[in-house]
């Protein structure tokens, strides 16, 4: 079962209507995949998806269909206003429970990392992780072990330790988590563009090795790995 989301069937079409609509404290809205026809146009109360967006937004969510059933849906697009980023526009996706489906999940850091007690700088570069999972298997929050993280290492998708029936999709060497040496003044966003930084810099000298592994006819590369 899902996150239960009232919705009611929407008229209303020019920009006008639709002004008139949110003005009333509603959010235009589309239901759209999955044995739908034609994608429904539908309007929700602003104070039932607020709430939601912060709390659950990858969830399934249980929505009625007006002139149908109860159909189970995920969020695929939210539009906001690029002056007051209020939600303007929402587009709910029609899913089947019995198919895996791609989306992403909150990622959250837990324990007490050796590191920052040392005087690193805990700097969280993946916020969210893609994936593939049943909708029934759909974790909220993927947690991020971070106990044994020293200064200077990193935990990568790779090392993740992922719920049942959760599959990543992002690269399994990208950097979740890492925890650089103190600086004198240095700010978390100065911090997180320095571990991005060093990240790409250790894939360009991981990518400039590979090139160095040529045979000696015609110049052709050769990878070697498992």
């Amino acid at each position: 079962m899902g996150i239960p989301l009232p919705v009611e069937t929407r008229a209303t079409h020019t920009k006008r209507e639709l002004k008139e609509l949110r003005r009333q404290g509603k959010v235009p809205g589309v239901v759209y995949g999955t044995g739908l026809k034609t994608p429904t146009p539908i309007a929700l109360a602003e104070r039932d998806l607020l709430p939601l967006l912060r709390s659950h937004p990858n969830a399934v969510l249980d929505v009625a269909i007006p002139g149908g059933f109860t159909e189970p849906v995920i969020i695929s697009e939210v539009q906001r206003d690029p002056l007051t980023h209020k939600v303007v526009h929402i587009d709910l996706h029609k899913i089947n429970m019995n198919e895996k489906l791609k989306t992403h999940v909150r990622l959250e850091a837990v324990g007490d990392s050796t590191g920052v007690r040392e005087g690193g700088i805990l700097t969280l570069l993946m916020h969210e992780l893609e994936i593939e999972v049943l909708p029934s298997q759909l974790p909220e929050v993927i947690e991020v072990n971070i106990s044994s993280l020293g200064i200077g290492e990193s935990v990568l998708v790779s090392d993740l330790a992922l719920p049942a029936g959760v599959t990543a999709r992002s690269d399994a060497d990208m950097v979740v988590v890492t925890v650089l040496m103190p600086q004198k003044d240095l700010t978390a966003e100065e911090a997180e563009a320095q571990a991005i930084e060093a990240h790409e810099a250790e894939s360009r000298s991981k990518a400039a090795k590979m090139q160095e592994v040529k045979t000696g006819v015609g110049g052709e590369s050769v990878f070697q790995g498992t």
